[in-house]
């Protein structure tokens, strides 16, 4: 399934993408699963599979309003120099451990809501990334079972404010700057990618590419984040870990190149689907 979040008639709630229609699941499933996350922690997936082939009750998917896929996740993890040539651009080492830095809900945008650079910087830039949304929660999470604890996957862009980010040696300023990053168009749940399936993740802007890579060129897999980050902290249903950036940065580029109003941004994942956005000024 394609899961979303969206407003409709001023009222938010989330449902599943068939076509270009979309079923209701916040009507379906009421207070006991309000929202996406809520949907999620219930593991209600096999029923709605159910009530999706069964309903007949939609509304067009161009009259939705996106959200960030999960609009309230507990908590966003981002790993950071996590694709050789990325590593390479940056004059950094590979590290033993993944290079983790967190994001806050409110520095997301949705697919087709303008990202927003900052009055304080012209150096806002792009990093085409693959979200994962956790499904079942738990700590101490082998590498082994990790898949299991996927609900399923998005696209991200990871857009960072350069200058303030390197304000410090903390990157957290760069990283969280309101509506810089974007999430969406939606999650593919877990049982249409194959755990270990090689995904392939581009990004353009304004129809150039500038980022291509291959899951399999991960320095970190996904097994080897999710089991770092629940060693030290309790993974919960609807948290999200963004799992890094190829090279080709807008801030490593000669000359450099950095998103500014007009431009379009896209990260296409071959497995999930295209995340665009426009570009605005605060």
């Amino acid at each position: 399934m394609r899961l979303i979040s969206y407003q409709y008639n001023g009222k938010d709630s989330y449902g599943a993408v068939v076509g270009d229609r979309v079923i209701d699941l916040g009507e379906v499933y009421g207070a006991r699963a309000p929202d996406l996350k809520a949907f999620i922690a219930a593991d209600l997936f096999s029923d709605a599979s159910t009530k999706v082939a069964a309903t007949k009750i939609t509304l067009p998917l161009s009259e939705a309003r996106l959200l960030p896929v999960i609009p309230n996740p507990g908590k966003i993890f981002c790993i950071g120099l996590n694709y050789g040539e990325h590593i390479r651009e940056t004059g950094k080492e590979v590290t033993e451990q993944p290079v983790i830095f967190l994001r806050v809900a409110d520095s997301q945008a949705a697919h087709g809501e303008d990202i927003v650079r900052p009055r304080v910087s012209e150096r806002l830039d792009y990093e085409g990334e693959i979200a994962i949304v956790i499904g079942k929660g738990g700590r101490h999470i082998s590498e082994a079972d990790s898949w299991s604890h996927i609900a399923g996957y998005s696209c991200y862009n990871d857009g960072s404010v350069r200058d303030w980010q390197l304000h410090t040696s903390q990157w957290a300023p760069g990283k969280n700057f309101w509506k810089t990053g974007a999430f969406g168009p939606w999650m593919v749940t877990s049982d249409e990618i194959a755990p270990d399936q090689k995904m392939t993740l581009v990004t353009r802007l304004n129809g150039q590419e500038l980022q291509r890579a291959t899951t399999d060129m991960m320095v970190h897999s996904i097994p080897r984040q999710i089991a770092y980050i629940s060693a030290f902290l309790p993974l919960a249903a609807g948290d999200v870990i963004v799992t890094g950036t190829p090279g080709g940065v807008g801030n490593k580029r000669t000359p450099q190149l950095f998103m500014k109003p007009g431009d379009i941004c896209e990260i296409e994942v071959d497995a999930i689907g295209v995340l665009r956005n426009g570009i605005r000024d605060e």
